[in-house]
């Protein structure tokens, strides 16, 4: 008869990617006995399958880009990528799907590790199964986080089991590109993986529910990256839906596609990017009087709302507040020092993290979209500020007249766009597209985030000659259009 294992700790983490990992060091710096339970790969979705591998597919894509527009560079740039040295740095930079440096790492961050799949089992216990089938018992004295991130949401379509579909994962792990790839989905999934593969000679065709790419983002964002990708030789299709896909058998294995309007297409394989959905159907929170598979909404100290007693907390992808990696990371921190002063009985060092000035996972979150061209956005776009009846001033600026930018590229094609709160004169929404644009926004995030006022940010003088020079633009822009 096997014994019952049961441990206490002080903190339990339930979900080991760079959420939980955060969230975890947080706790044992401050000297909190913590444990981190995890089912996969430590290091999680981010490591293996998104952030990292795919950025990594599409670098070599988008350096390539930039040299075809440069002088004396394009003819240089217009053979084909290696294939097989783009898939290998891929492997490299998914560390080939091993995470055994990651578990040195918390091994020597005082954090034990627990592999398995846990499950809540009422306030402040987890269960978790081993993968040799053993059950142990763990006690959380202070807190338990979830962190368990959320997953592809996949379309309620007939036989798509037999259909083996595309997710992200697939998409960014691929050990060879397929001939021809169909996309289904509009947003950053859909056309940074239809620019990724496109450029390694995969045949792209891109279906859109809608009538535009990046629907979240300013229209002329997506417009942009949708001519680029037509350029390339991606076939967009818009106002499209899908009503069968089915997998032929035999050794090409052809997925046959069938449009709500009767056309037909046809693919190796199919990619679905058609949004995310939380990993919490089967965490346990049914002991707890919580609905399995929902969102966990949290307050802005991260403790989950719908659980009594500030024990419970979730951070990252689980808690719906902004589906990044990186503002996960900023969560974790929080979450980490809450639970430490809470443990503590101390008040909680507000100087460093503030869980009450919710501007940095809700009203500042900063993206980049890793497109032809690169599509950067923090804070509100101007459909948000219309929905909430936001009185905001627009400025738009061709980003091509700037100097900077001519150096980049004598063609150059790219916009900003700026959204100004005329009360409080300042930035509260930031939007920029064209080449090499990604560095321009973290001085949009530090504007909208430090509230700093227009005149302070005329004092902001940008290098001559770059792209930033665009504030400098954005700035005089506005005070012409106000006459001042």
């Amino acid at each position: 008869m096997r014994t019952e294992d049961t441990r206490t700790y002080d903190v339990v983490v339930i979900g080991a990617g760079p959420v939980g990992e955060n969230v975890a060091d947080r706790t044992a710096a401050a000297g909190l006995s913590t444990v981190i339970v995890e089912s996969e790969l430590i290091g999680g979705e981010c490591s293996y399958w998104a952030c990292e591998p795919s950025k990594a597919l599409l670098r070599p894509a988008l350096l390539r880009a930039d040299a075809s527009r440069v002088p004396g560079l394009s003819p240089a740039a217009a053979g084909p990528l290696d294939t097989a040295a783009v898939l290998a740095h891929r492997d490299y930079m998914a560390a080939h799907w091993n995470d055994d440096g990651q578990a040195e790492w918390l091994k020597t961050a005082g954090i034990d590790l627990l592999r398995g799949h846990g499950r809540l089992d009422g306030p402040r216990r987890i269960t978790v199964r081993t993968p040799d089938g053993a059950s142990v018992h763990l006690r959380a004295r202070h807190a338990v986080a979830v962190c368990t991130g959320s997953r592809a949401a996949l379309p309620d379509l007939p036989g798509l089991d037999t259909l083996r579909p595309w997710t992200s994962r697939e998409a960014t792990s691929a050990p060879h590109p397929p001939r021809r790839l169909v996309i289904v989905g509009a947003g950053v999934v859909a056309t940074e993986m239809a620019t990724a593969w496109q450029a390694l000679g995969t045949e792209v065709t891109l279906l859109a529910r809608g009538t535009r790419l990046l629907p979240r983002m300013e229209p002329f964002a997506g417009e942009l990256v949708a001519n680029r990708l037509r350029e390339a030789g991606t076939n967009l299709r818009f106002s499209v839906t899908l009503a069968t896909a089915t997998r032929a058998n035999g050794p090409l294995s052809e997925i046959r596609i069938t449009l709500a309007d009767g056309s037909q297409l046809a693919a190796d394989e199919i990619l679905f990017a058609t949004g995310r959905a939380p990993r919490t159907d089967d965490i346990g929170l049914e002991t707890i009087g919580l609905t399995p598979g929902d969102w966990l909404t949290t307050d802005d100290t991260l403790t989950v709302i719908a659980a009594l007693g500030d024990w419970l907390y979730a951070a990252g992808d689980v808690n719906h507040r902004a589906l990044l990696t990186h503002q996960g990371k900023y969560q974790a921190r929080i979450t980490g020092a809450v639970i430490a002063a809470r443990a503590h009985g101390t008040p909680l060092d507000t100087g460093r993290w503030s869980p009450h000035t919710s501007t940095a996972d809700i009203e500042a979150v900063p993206q980049v979209v890793f497109t032809d061209p690169e599509v950067a956005a923090v804070g509100l776009t101007t459909t948000e500020a219309q929905r909430t009846s936001r009185r905001v001033d627009v400025v738009d600026y061709d980003i091509g007249h700037v100097a900077g930018a001519i150096q980049h590229s004598p063609d150059y094609r790219g916009r900003a766009r700026v959204l100004i709160d005329p009360d409080r004169r300042t930035i509260i929404g930031a939007t920029f597209a064209g080449p090499g644009v990604a560095e321009l926004l973290h001085s949009a995030t530090v504007a909208i985030t430090s509230e700093t006022p227009l005149e302070r940010l005329w004092h902001a003088i940008p290098p001559f000659p770059t792209i930033s020079e665009v504030w400098l633009r954005l700035l005089e822009t506005y005070r012409d259009q106000q006459g001042t």
